[in-house]
């Protein structure tokens, strides 16, 4: 009988493996950061962007031969300030050698630890939008996705209009589509809506579902409609993985990490939609 030794060379396959699911993870699973605006600032010194705002112009009718009067323009600006954050776990010797993937299994959760975060901070942005569509105890419905959308084309927010909902207002506007799911023989809409639970495209809004908005004591979350340009995240450094070992504790910490900030850009370009929250 011989013993199967594990190597250098059999450790770093696991380790590469365990950054190679949980960067895939982090990627996958993060919804928030693929819908705003996006800076990288890897290359930017220091820890703060400044994001400039131009205000818009008015073109005028022109005379023919007179000279055209110029228009003061006056920038505002958005700061940014990145942070970091991070998640560890430790793989003791023993799970290494034992059942299972543990290369599958930790990277999916530091990958999840990661995304998590990054979507939450992204989320409680949501409650800092002037406009509020709805009340406390009131559930959501369709027409008020299209008021959500009427606002911000009222505002002249351009660009693909998103949804970020709760899953249980994804419910709510599922039954209103639905006639409470009853198959109403209706549209493509409806019937997607029974196929898959999926709300689709609403109003010219894409819809999402996150179980990363929070529900509050009184079981009302704040769902935000928006466009991508209402809010942005500044990445200084993406996710990343560094392992260490701890040889009296017979195990690799596995340290996953993140530097990054977020902030609201325009807050015309936001729409809160403060509904129940309850089944």
């Amino acid at each position: 009988f011989i013993m199967a030794a594990t190597t250098s060379t059999t450790l770093d396959d696991l380790f590469a493996n365990i950054i190679m699911q949980a960067r895939f993870t982090a990627e996958e699973q993060s919804l928030m950061a693929g819908l705003i605006t996006r800076y990288d600032i890897g290359n930017v010194a220091g820890k703060t962007i400044q994001v400039p705002k131009y205000p818009a112009i008015a073109a005028a009718d022109l005379t023919e031969g007179t000279d055209m009067s110029s228009t003061t323009v006056s920038t505002s600006s958005v700061t940014v300030t990145v942070g970091e954050v991070g998640a560890q776990v430790v793989l003791t010797d023993l799970a290494a050698m034992g059942a299972g993937n543990p290369a599958q299994e930790l990277g999916t959760v530091l990958g999840n630890a990661i995304a998590t975060k990054m979507d939450q901070d992204i989320i409680a942005l949501f409650d800092g939008f002037s406009t509020s569509i709805g009340a406390a105890g009131q559930e959501i419905t369709v027409a008020d996705l299209f008021k959500a959308a009427a606002t911000l084309r009222n505002q002249k927010a351009t660009g693909q209009m998103y949804a970020v909902v709760h899953p249980f207002h994804a419910y709510q506007l599922s039954a209103n589509l639905t006639n409470t799911f009853a198959n109403p023989n209706g549209g493509d809409l409806q019937n997607e809506a029974m196929r898959n639970g999926f709300v689709g495209s609403i109003a010219g809004i894409d819809v999402y579902q996150s179980a990363n908005i929070a529900v509050d004591g009184s079981d009302d979350a704040k769902s935000c409609c928006f466009t991508s340009e209402a809010m942005a995240i500044a990445m200084k450094r993406d996710f990343n993985l560094e392992t260490e070992r701890n040889a009296s504790l017979r195990a690799f910490e596995l340290n996953a990490t993140a530097v990054y900030g977020v902030a609201e850009l325009d807050d015309t370009y936001g729409v809160e939609l403060l509904f129940d929250a309850a089944l």
